[in-house]
């Protein structure tokens, strides 16, 4: 991943991320509060040895020692020193438990001897570390060797007296929140990454980059009404998702195609990606600018075209494909332009044969002789062949991609499905974009802030193009 793609994520995370940020501070907090305060008192204990005086005996004297402190830190915590300790305070804890609150230090090359005493009583913190080190002193003087007087040479003296501490070392609330916090935010950034390396489906124009080098023509926006209106160009002329149509309108017009042919099969993965309603309201949009269009229903499997376009659909491609209608009587006038809806028909037996028939290539033929561009709506790629046969015949394949919802292994499959083929894919066109986030309709190259459209009336003022080809707009979108 690229930094942008880290940024990227980021941004569609943050609500996670933050999410996860507050339940570290308020674990931290939650833990801070519940935590018992602990206090923190220090003793500090000399260790000298008794010497004659001379350069020779205090070199001696001093190594000796500093080789004893590291001993007496040890001895702290046994039972020999604390057991005295329990039994002049009346503390009901066994040396053990003592020892847990118990711990000392020595700084290296000093002979000096720090006792820390960690309890939830300051008063009896301070009380345990002088004690310990009184106990420690005594100790020290019975078990370590004596001179000749009967005196140890080794003398321990406190030079530090523990206080009573004013303020718990623990917990710690500031750091703890802080902690909690950073806690929170990786974990929070480390889920979003590891979402987006396993999410396995397409969301944004990069995810159709990587599995194929064919432009993207457009973008259409999600919409919750699109079932209730499903041709928008012609509801809601004004809205960004009629704009989104006009934009892959424009889009279509600079395709740099092989012939002058233009003959498109709008298509898909699977179904349920909005390809009808796409290629729907791209025919109003072409139609609306002044080219003579012409929307066939090739899915003989399961049409939905005569039902968008409100025509009557029980003659169409099927009966012209068998010779049983002519184009002319089964391409219905739509609107008040010059576009024509051709429905499926009826449902044939043997779909892919009909689509792959040489009435079907003389039908293409002829069609490029009338129209300036012709429009199939074919069935999804990955469970059958019909809309690789017919995309063979056509200028292009546009394949219809569901942001969302559509698998990064179903694209690749369907590209894979026309390559196989030798059918050309004119472009990708993204459905059902998001509205909000970064992989919104308009975050990037597609759409405006506002709406924009024509009004009725002004589509009607359009001058119409011949239909000799396809040529210039003469009035600008």
């Amino acid at each position: 991943m690229e930094l942008r793609d880290y940024i990227t994520v980021l941004r569609k995370g943050w609500m996670m991320i933050l999410i996860l940020a507050l339940v570290g501070v308020a674990a931290a907090a939650g833990f801070s509060i519940a935590k018992t305060p602990q206090y923190a008192a220090s003793a500090q204990v000399f260790v000298s040895t008794e010497t004659s005086g001379s350069a020779s005996d205090l070199a001696q004297g001093n190594t000796f020692t500093q080789q004893r402190v590291v001993t007496y830190s040890n001895l702290v915590s046994t039972p020999i020193v604390l057991l005295p300790v329990i039994a002049k305070l009346h503390l009901h804890m066994t040396a053990e438990q003592l020892a847990s609150i118990v711990s000392a230090d020595a700084p290296l090359n000093t002979t000096l001897i720090t006792i820390n005493v960690t309890d939830p009583n300051p008063v009896q913190a301070a009380n345990i570390a002088n004690v310990t080190s009184s106990s420690l002193t005594n100790v020290v003087q019975n078990i370590e060797a004596t001179d000749a007087n009967g005196q140890s040479t080794v003398k321990l003296t406190r030079v530090k007296e523990a206080q009573v501490p004013s303020k718990p070392v623990s917990p710690n609330v500031p750091v703890n929140i802080v902690l909690g916090l950073l806690v929170g935010l990786a974990l929070g950034v480390g889920v979003a990454v590891l979402r987006e390396t396993l999410d396995n489906r397409v969301r944004t124009e990069t995810d159709i980059e990587r599995i194929s080098t064919k432009p993207i023509i457009g973008g259409i926006a999600f919409d919750n009404k699109a079932a209730t209106r499903p041709l928008i160009v012609q509801a809601d002329p004004r809205s960004p998702r009629a704009e989104s149509f006009r934009t892959l309108r424009t889009n279509l017009q600079f395709l740099d195609l092989d012939g002058p042919a233009r003959t498109f099969v709008m298509t898909s993965s699977v179904e349920s990606e909005g390809k009808s309603t796409t290629v729907a309201n791209l025919a109003i949009a072409l139609d609306t600018a002044g080219y003579k269009v012409i929307l066939i229903d090739a899915d003989l499997r399961r049409p939905k075209v005569a039902q968008y376009m409100d025509v009557e659909g029980a003659a169409g491609l099927t009966d012209v494909l068998i010779g049983r209608a002519d184009l002319d009587d089964v391409a219905q006038p739509w609107g008040r332009g010059a576009m024509r809806v051709m429905p499926a028909g009826p449902i044939p037996p043997n779909p892919s044969e009909l689509l792959g028939s040489r009435n079907m290539q003389l039908l293409i033929e002829r069609l490029e002789q009338e129209y300036d561009y012709i429009l199939f709506d074919a069935p999804p790629l990955l469970p059958v062949t019909d809309a690789a046969i017919l995309s063979k015949k056509a200028s292009g394949a546009i394949v219809a991609v569901a942001s969302g919802k559509t698998h990064k292994a179903q694209l690749a499959g369907a590209a894979s499905t026309l390559e196989n083929v030798g059918a050309p894919i004119a472009g990708f066109v993204l459905t059902m974009m998001p509205t909000k986030g970064p992989g919104a309709y308009g975050y990037g190259r597609y759409g405006y802030a506002y709406g924009y459209g024509l009004d009725n009336e002004d589509e009607a003022e359009i001058p119409r193009k011949p239909s000799a080809g396809v040529g210039p707009l003469r009035k600008a979108d």
